[in-house]
């Protein structure tokens, strides 16, 4: 599923924006599909997933199954997402996500997702920064 692009020290040369939306539509199609198999495709075997930035990471791709069943309604989930990704350094990459569950929509979400890939384009490290309309920041000071 994914391309090797690595370089002459077996290290990830580089992700691009093509590969990083492909990822994220991976993960998307993955949210809608019974099961959590595409998720060993998807993470490395001692991945990390932060659902927040002050949340202690999910470590390890059991783990990461666990928190992935427990956390969605199921495979029939009604919702919209779409993404942008703003920036790839790397085997870096940032993405803009939008989610919006239920038809009508009953919660929302933008998130920044921050990610890190591994050699064979799993990700290694997931970030999650979520935010919610009812949940709004204030200017500091």
């Amino acid at each position: 599923m994914w391309e090797i692009r690595a370089g002459g020290d077996g290290r990830l040369a580089a992700m691009d924006r093509n590969r990083v939306a492909a990822w994220i539509a991976a993960y998307e199609q993955a949210w809608r599909t019974p099961g959590t198999a595409a998720l060993g495709t998807m993470f490395t075997p001692d991945a990390t997933y932060q659902q927040g930035p002050y949340r202690d990471p999910v470590v390890g791709l059991p783990a990461i199954v666990r928190m992935w069943d427990g956390e969605r309604d199921g495979p029939d989930e009604v919702f919209q997402m779409t993404s942008e990704v703003v920036a790839v350094d790397g085997d870096t990459a940032v993405a803009r996500v939008q989610v919006r569950y239920g038809d009508p929509v009953h919660q929302e979400w933008r998130d920044l997702w921050i990610m890190r890939f591994a050699e064979d384009g799993r990700c290694l490290s997931f970030e999650e920064w979520p935010f919610a309309p009812e949940r709004r920041t204030t200017a500091a000071g």
